[in-house]
C-alpha cells in the first residue's frame, strides 16, 4: 500500500492536464488519421450550419409574400448557405476521407508530407472561420456562393462581407491545392510493394485524378478572387466596364473552375461507391479498366465545358454549339460508370446494409441528376430554363443526392475501421430512409417549380398558380432532411459509445486498410500483407485462385 496520501485537488490537476495534453495532441497531430478526422467533425459541424441556413431559406419560401426573412438577410443566408456546402462541406469531407484513407489502402505508415498535410487542414478551418466572422462586420457576403461582378464591386457591396468572402476562399483554396499535392506525392511513391497503378483501388485512383484536377481548375478561382480584391481594395477594374474591365470576364474565371469543381466535388464519391458496391454484392467491380479510364475522361472533358453555365450571355453560336457537344460528351464516361455499377450488382449477392441503401440511392438520385444536366447541354432549352428552379433542383441532385448520398454510404461503410464500433444498422435505416424522402420531396418538385417559371435566387414571389403548393412541399420535405440528420448524430453519438465491436474487418472486404485494427494504430501497420492483385485480402484466403 502507498504512503501517499490521497489529495483531491492534486487529483483534479492530474486530471486537467490530462485533458490539455489530449487536446494538445489533437491540435499539434501530423497523423493523417487525426487529420482525416479532423475534417470530418469540422465538415460535420459546417454541414449543420449551412443544413439550418437552408432551413431558414425554406421557411422564407414556404408561401407566397412571406417576411420572415428581408431580401437583404435572405441575400446573406442565400451566400452563405451556398459557399458553405461547396466550400466547407463536400470538398472537405471528400478531402478528409482521403486523408484518413488513402494511405491505408497503399499499405503506406502516413502521408508523404504530414506537416503540409496538418498546414492544410488548418488554412481551411481558417478559411471557414473567416468567412462567418463576416457576420460580425455588419453583413456577411451577399451576392450569391458564386458572387457575380459588377454585383461583388463596391458599387453594389460596400460593407467588406464580400472581401471576407474573397480571403476566405482563398485560403481554402490554398489548403485544397496543398492537400491534392500531398495525395499526388503519396499515392505515387509511398504504395507499397506489388500495389501497381493498374491495381489501386479504385477509391485512391479517383482521388489521383481529382488530385490532378484540383491542381489544374482551383487556380483559376484563386486568381479571380485576388483581381476581385485588387477590385474592391485597391480600385482596380477587372470586373468593370469603367477601365476596360468586363463582368463577363468574372463570369468565365469562375466557371473555368466551378464546373471542373462539380467533379471535384464527385469523383471521390465515385470511388466511394465503387468500393461500397463490389463488397455488398459480394462481386469484384466489372469492368475496372473502364471505370478508371472513363475517370481520365471524366477529368479531361471537364475543364472543356465551362461555357454551358453561360449561354444565355450570348457568345455567339459557334461557342454554343462547340460547349453544347462537350456538354453532352461528358455524359458518356459518366454513364459507363453507372453501367458498371449496375453490372457488378447484376447476378450478386447483395447485402442491403444501410451503406448499400445508401449506394444503391446514390445511382437512382444521381442519374436523375445526370439526365437534367444533359438538358443544361441543349442550347434552346437552357435558354428557357437557366436561372430558374430547374437549375436548383438539378445542382442539388447532382451534389446531395450524388455526393451526399455516396458520402454516407462511406460513412457506414468506413465508421468501424475509424472507431472500432459498428454504427446501428437499425437507427440507419431510419436515418436512410427519412434523409432518401426527404430529399426527393424537396428537390424534385423543384424541377415543375422551374419549369413553371419561377426564378431561382428570389426571396419571395406571388401568388401563381401551383407555386404556393409546391414551395410547400418543398419545405415539408426540407425539415424532414433535417430529422433524418438529427438521426444520423445521434446514431453517431450513441453507436460511438456503446455500439457493437467491429472487429478489424466486419464486412469481409478485401482492400488493405481492413487489414489492420479498428481503428488503425499510430503506424498503420504491422505487417502489410502481399499483394498480388486489385483484391489482396481476398488473395490471402483465396491463394489458389491467385494468378501469376
Amino acid at each position: 500500500m502507498s504512503d501517499t496520501p490521497f489529495v483531491p485537488g492534486l487529483v483534479e490537476d492530474a486530471d486537467r492536464v490530462k485533458a490539455h495534453s489530449a487536446w494538445l495532441e489533437w491540435v499539434s497531430t501530423v497523423d493523417h488519421k487525426r487529420i482525416g478526422l479532423l475534417y470530418l467533425f469540422t465538415t460535420l459541424f459546417f454541414f449543420c450550419v449551412g443544413g439550418a441556413e437552408a432551413l431558414l431559406i425554406r421557411i422564407q419560401l414556404a408561401w407566397p409574400n412571406n417576411t420572415f426573412l428581408s431580401p437583404d438577410e435572405y441575400n446573406q443566408i442565400f451566400t452563405m448557405h451556398g459557399t458553405t456546402m461547396i466550400f466547407l462541406v463536400v470538398v472537405p469531407v471528400l478531402l478528409g476521407l482521403a486523408n484518413y484513407l488513402t494511405p491505408l489502402m497503399i499499405g503506406a505508415s502516413d502521408m508523404a508530407l504530414p506537416r503540409l498535410n496538418a498546414f492544410s487542414f488548418w488554412v481551411f478551418l481558417f478559411g471557414g472561420i473567416l468567412l462567418y466572422f463576416s457576420f460580425a462586420t455588419g453583413q456577411a457576403p451577399n451576392a450569391g456562393w458564386f458572387s457575380y461582378a459588377p454585383l461583388s464591386e463596391n458599387s453594389y457591396s460596400i460593407r467588406p462581407g464580400l472581401d471576407y468572402w474573397a480571403l476566405a476562399l482563398l485560403g481554402i483554396g490554398v489548403g485544397t491545392v496543398a492537400t491534392a499535392i500531398n495525395l499526388i506525392v503519396t499515392i505515387v511513391t509511398l504504395r507499397t510493394e506489388g500495389l501497381t497503378i493498374r491495381r489501386l483501388p479504385l477509391f485512391v485512383w479517383m482521388v489521383l485524378i481529382n488530385s490532378f484536377l484540383i491542381i489544374f481548375a482551383l487556380p483559376a478561382l484563386n486568381a479571380s478572387l485576388v483581381m476581385l480584391l485588387v477590385d474592391r481594395l485597391l480600385n482596380a477594374h477587372f470586373f468593370t466596364h469603367v477601365g476596360g474591365g468586363s463582368p463577363v470576364l468574372w463570369q468565365h474565371y469562375f466557371w473555368s473552375f466551378g464546373h471542373p469543381e462539380v467533379y471535384i466535388m464527385v469523383l471521390p464519391a465515385f470511388g466511394i461507391i465503387s468500393e461500397v458496391i463490389p463488397v455488398f454484392s459480394r462481386k469484384p467491380i466489372f469492368g475496372y479498366g473502364f471505370v478508371a479510364a472513363s475517370t481520365v475522361a471524366i477529368a479531361l472533358l471537364s475543364v472543356g465545358v465551362w461555357a454551358h453555365h453561360m449561354f444565355a450571355v450570348g457568345l455567339g453560336h459557334a461557342w454554343e454549339y462547340a460547349f453544347g457537344a462537350s456538354s453532352l460528351l461528358i455524359a458518356v464516361p459518366t454513364g459507363v460508370k453507372i453501367f458498371n455499377w449496375i453490372a457488378t450488382m447484376w447476378g450478386g449477392s447483395i447485402r442491403f446494409t444501410t451503406s448499400m441503401l445508401f449506394a444503391i440511392a446514390f445511382l437512382f438520385t444521381f442519374t436523375i441528376g445526370g439526365l437534367s444536366g444533359v438538358i443544361f447541354a441543349t442550347v434552346p432549352i437552357d435558354w428557357q430554363v437557366t436561372d430558374t428552379y430547374f437549375v436548383v433542383a438539378h445542382m442539388h441532385y447532382v451534389l446531395f443526392g450524388g455526393t451526399a448520398f455516396a458520402v454516407m454510404a462511406g460513412l457506414y461503410y468506413w465508421f468501424p475501421k475509424m472507431t472500432g464500433r459498428m454504427l446501428d444498422e437499425r437507427r440507419g435505416v431510419w436515418n436512410f430512409w427519412l434523409m432518401f424522402i426527404g430529399f426527393n420531396t424537396t428537390f424534385f418538385v423543384q424541377h415543375f417549380l422551374g419549369l413553371a417559371g419561377m426564378p431561382r435566387r428570389v426571396y419571395t414571389y406571388g401568388d401563381l398558380p401551383g407555386w404556393a403548393v409546391m414551395n410547400l412541399i418543398s419545405t415539408i420535405g426540407a425539415f424532414v432532411l433535417g430529422i433524418s440528420v438529427l438521426v444520423l448524430l445521434w446514431n453517431i453519438r450513441i453507436s460511438r459509445q456503446t455500439g457493437a465491436p467491429a472487429g478489424d474487418n466486419p464486412w469481409n472486404a478485401w482492400t488493405l486498410e481492413w487489414a489492420t485494427t479498428s481503428p488503425p494504430p499510430e503506424h498503420n501497420f504491422d505487417a502489410v500483407p502481399p499483394v498480388h492483385g486489385r483484391r489482396p485480402l481476398w488473395d490471402l484466403t483465396h491463394p489458389q485462385e491467385v494468378r501469376p
